[in-house]
């Protein structure tokens, strides 16, 4: 059945399906395309919006385009990339920006211009940026609506055209009136809501059930059950379209479980009503497989790798019948995209369900994946409609790598190239002004490079490099000084990483042990081991008791621990907390706690013998991504 559509072009920017998920969460059916789609995927279409994308429009491969699309006579919204795509389609000029753009920005709309886009917005609005090349010379017929401070072309129109085109990026909540932007686009593209919940959850229903049938038969399903929000809701769905006589879940405890883990997800599939899965401790091999590494990257595929190993090993073990039996996983269309899993994507980091066994497995056609096009709050949505608890939906999102890429690895000594990089870095931070704070807080301020790389996501792209740190005044126990004002920090943050080529994240000092001068913390060797686990899953036990004692669990999208191998001798460690919040996992603002539950924390966390540093990453995403590897 033919039915209406906006048409979402991904030029390979992470958000490319926010924005579709974005047009169908308003009820409005919408569709991906490659950039380079022929023009009968547009026969329903009633609009057409062109992603942002990693690509420089000067790159030397930048995504493939069909120029013809431009002369469709539909509406077209070109949002970052897509912005320049619309202007250079009309002899507009496109370069580097004088000031790149991470992050906020105020967008002022011109007064003398009517634009449908912003009908009932106000005409001063808060928009999310990220960006470091700029419109340089609008294209022709078309008018500024509005501009920011370091970007004059931020938003231009050619009515006689249907053409729109935004630098900032609509999609993400962080642009508080995007929704109402994307309402106005759908309303001048003459669309009708043709889109809702009950829809989405047949769909998926449906797909299962043909996915599961083949030429020989119907299939069982085995899914590995991490415990989390997406496994679970993965785990719900095929029980639901298939049986429970079909679908077999196996929780495979592989070591990197929080405190706890793997017997409070037992008890709580057991108390929903699940009894189709098996608990299984495969630690000893999942720890034997990471022994040793420190790169990142390696670390996932050798934790992703491992569960096929341990998948193939079980069905051989319970006697299966091999060609009975598929693989499903809870994948999410962000793993997709920050693998690189999109034809025109830029890898941000490699998941462990993107691997190379399971992609073989997927070229074969032995995967499923019922919510590779849903974010993770549609994928909570389906849940309770399922009817699963809030204790099994609204758990904070844990990978299937779990502790494992929480625990960051180093030889003990720097690169050279790191060295030299490290030196530019605090050449770099010492040099940015930050007038932020009170006279107080300024005139303690120190600013050091902590010797550790991150991964982060700037413009689409991954980077891999150092954190700011800042440290004010400390007591006599070794207690630092929090600046009080989450506005404050979060300006000194962004201000920054906007500025800096070597800094992704910006961290305060929160604690060092009273006896320890900063020069008495060094880079240590330091692996993922059983026993840096066991003390990363005391200090993340005392966050998440806290947070759940005071109802701050719920009110955060995800919590996540960092350990660094960076103390004064190899058996302690300097550990981070990265509270965050999300609606959809693409974008993220730090969480901001009361003064009084960060204080117990701390304290807490100050008591265990091991720590002799902590801190608080108070970045946003981008430019940093949630965990640190």
């Amino acid at each position: 059945m033919a039915r209406s559509k906006i048409v979402v072009l991904d030029f390979g920017s992470q958000y490319a399906h926010l924005i579709a998920k974005r047009f169908r969460m308003l009820g409005y059916y919408s569709e991906i395309a490659l950039p380079s789609t022929e023009l009968d995927v547009f026969k329903d279409a009633k609009g057409i919006v062109f992603s942002g994308g990693p690509s420089s429009v000067y790159d030397e491969k930048v995504p493939e385009f069909n120029s013809k699309i431009l002369d469709l006579d539909i509406p077209i919204l070109g949002l970052c990339y897509g912005h320049y795509i619309v202007q250079m389609g009309y002899n507009g000029k496109v370069g580097k920006a004088e000031v790149g753009e991470f992050g906020f920005a105020t967008l002022n709309l011109n007064s003398q211009v009517k634009c449908p886009l912003f009908e009932g917005i106000e005409p001063t609005q808060q928009v999310w940026m990220s960006h470091q090349d700029g419109v340089l010379e609008m294209g022709e017929g078309f008018e500024v609506v509005g501009s920011t401070k370091d970007c004059p072309y931020a938003a231009t129109q050619n009515l006689a055209k249907k053409r729109f085109s935004l630098q900032c990026h609509c999609e993400v909540k962080d642009t508080p009136c995007g929704n109402q932007i994307f309402q106005n686009f759908a309303s001048f593209c003459g669309m009708e809501k043709n889109w809702d919940q009950e829809t989405v959850l047949a769909t998926i229903i449906e797909n299962i059930k043909k996915d599961a049938h083949k030429e020989d038969g119907d299939k069982n399903i085995l899914l590995f059950l991490s415990g989390g929000v997406d496994s679970t809701v993965a785990f719900a769905l095929l029980n639901k379209a298939l049986g429970q006589d079909r679908v077999l879940g196996l929780h495979i405890d592989n070591g990197f479980m929080r405190k706890n883990e793997s017997a409070n997800v037992t008890e709580a599939y057991h108390k929903h009503g699940f009894t189709n899965f098996i608990t299984k401790d495969a630690s000893e091999s999942f720890l034997g497989k990471i022994a040793g590494l420190v790169d990142p990257q390696k670390k996932r595929m050798s934790v992703g790798e491992n569960f096929i190993t341990v998948r193939d090993a079980f069905v051989a073990e319970q006697k299966f019948d091999e060609n009975q039996w598929m693989l499903a996983q809870g994948t999410l269309y962000p793993d997709i995209i920050e693998s690189g899993g999109t034809k025109n994507s830029n890898t941000i980091k490699t998941h462990h369900n993107r691997v190379d066994g399971i992609q073989k497995l997927i070229q074969k056609g032995l995967i499923i994946e019922p919510l590779k096009d849903l974010y993770k709050d549609e994928v909570r949505a389906i849940g309770k409609m399922l009817g699963l608890e809030d204790e099994l939906v609204m758990r904070h999102p844990f990978p299937g790598p779990g502790l494992s890429i929480n625990v960051l690895c180093s030889e003990g000594e720097l690169s050279d190239s790191d060295k030299n990089e490290l030196e530019l870095a605090q050449a770099e931070l010492d040099k940015i002004q930050l007038d932020m704070f009170c006279p107080h807080c300024s005139a303690d301020m120190k600013r050091t490079v902590l010797p550790v790389k991150s991964v982060g996501v700037q413009g689409d792209f991954r980077t891999y490099r150092f954190p700011a740190c800042l440290e004010f005044a400390k007591d006599s126990n070794g207690f630092y000084h929090m600046p009080g004002k989450h506005d404050k920090v979060e300006s000194c943050s962004s201000t920054i990483t906007n500025a800096a080529k070597y800094l992704n994240r910006t961290v305060f000092k929160l604690y060092q042990k009273p006896y320890l001068n900063n020069e008495d913390l060094k880079l240590q060797k330091g692996y993922c081991t059983k026993d840096r686990l066991d003390q990363l899953r005391e200090v993340d036990n005392i966050v998440l008791t806290e947070l759940h004692k005071t109802g701050w669990y719920n009110k955060i999208f995800q919590h996540l621990t960092i350990d660094l191998p960076y103390a004064s001798c190899s058996d302690h460690a300097s550990f981070v907390l990265r509270p965050v919040c999300s609606e959809d996992v693409m974008t993220a603002r730090f969480a901001w706690w009361p003064e009084e539950l960060l204080n117990s924390i701390v304290r807490k966390i100050a008591e265990l013998p091991f720590v002799d540093a902590l801190y608080f990453d108070a970045t946003n995403k981008p430019p940093a991504t949630f965990g640190w590897e």
